[in-house]
C-alpha cells in the first residue's frame, strides 16, 4: 500500500504499513500563538531568563503544542482524507525530550492494529506514532485510535 495513497478505508489498512509525515519547525510565533490559545503560559515556554536557569538551559515548546503539529502532519498526508469517522484515543504517550525554538519535527506512524465495528459502519485502527526532531531522536510516542469508515 503506497503511502501517497488518500482517503484509505478500514479495510485497506494493512498492520505494518508505515507512514512518514512531513517535517515542521517548531517557531516562538508557534509557542506564544499556543500559550493565548491554550491559557499555559508556563515560564518554561515563554520567560527566556526564566528558562536558561532550568535543566533546558532554555524555553521549550509545549508538549501539547508538538502533538498538535504532529497531528496536523498526519493529516496531511492525506491517508484518512474522506474516510475517518472520529479521532478516538491517544494512548500511552510520553514526552520524551524537549522540543526547542528552531526544532524541526516529523512523525512516522505504523498500523499496529486492526478492529472491524460493523455497528459504526468501519473499524478502529491503532497507529504507534514516533515524533522525531532534526537529529532523528524520538521527542515523543505512543498510539491513537482513530476510527475509520468501511468501503461503501
Amino acid at each position: 500500500m503506497p503511502s501517497f495513497q488518500r482517503g484509505l478505508y478500514f479495510e485497506e489498512f494493512n498492520i505494518g504499513h508505515t507512514i512518514t509525515t512531513a517535517a515542521r519547525t517548531v517557531t516562538e510565533s508557534d509557542i506564544v500563538t499556543f500559550a493565548g490559545l491554550s491559557g499555559d503560559y508556563n515560564q518554561i515556554h515563554t520567560d527566556a531568563e526564566y528558562a536558561k536557569a532550568t535543566p533546558f538551559g532554555q524555553r521549550i515548546a509545549h508538549g501539547i503544542l508538538t502533538l498538535s503539529v504532529i497531528s496536523g502532519l498526519a493529516v496531511q498526508t492525506g491517508f484518512m482524507e474522506g474516510t475517518i469517522i472520529a479521532f478516538r484515543e491517544i494512548n500511552e504517550w510520553k514526552f520524551s525530550k524537549p522540543v526547542f525554538i528552531g526544532d524541526t519535527v516529523h512523525a512516522t506512524l505504523e498500523i499496529i492494529e486492526t478492529k472491524a465495528m460493523r455497528r459504526l459502519g468501519g473499524g478502529a485502527i491503532v497507529i504507534k506514532i514516533n515524533v522525531l526532531n532534526q537529529r532523528s531522536e524520538v521527542v515523543m510516542s505512543g498510539t491513537w485510535t482513530a476510527l475509520i469508515a468501511s468501503k461503501p
